[in-house]
């Protein structure tokens, strides 16, 4: 059954988070089976504050598994590890039932 991965991230440096993380983590993803649904700035919340000017990734996998697969591999470990004061993410994960 699909799972989705539902990431909202502010961005410190954009330029360089796009070239170190973004760029090599999307081949990455497609490389495991999932997809983009939307990926960009400009996030509103219309209720809290948590997302108001983040940016925000939505996309599809096959199965929960493969996010897991994806996020545990050893490539994957080198991109987050990358990533840590480029930007700050909050990551869920939801299986439809």
């Amino acid at each position: 059954m699909p799972a989705y991965m539902i990431v909202t991230v502010r961005v410190h440096d954009r330029e360089r988070f796009l070239e170190v993380y973004g760029k090599p983590t999307a081949a990455l993803i497609q490389r495991y089976g999932g997809r983009y649904l939307v990926r960009g700035p400009g996030c509103e919340s219309y209720e809290g504050p948590r997302a108001s000017g983040l940016a925000a990734v939505v996309s599809e996998w096959p199965s929960k598994a493969a996010i897991e697969a994806f996020w545990n591999s050893p490539d994957y470990q080198v991109l987050k590890a990358a990533r840590q004061g480029l930007a700050e993410a909050d990551v869920q994960v939801l299986e439809v039932p």
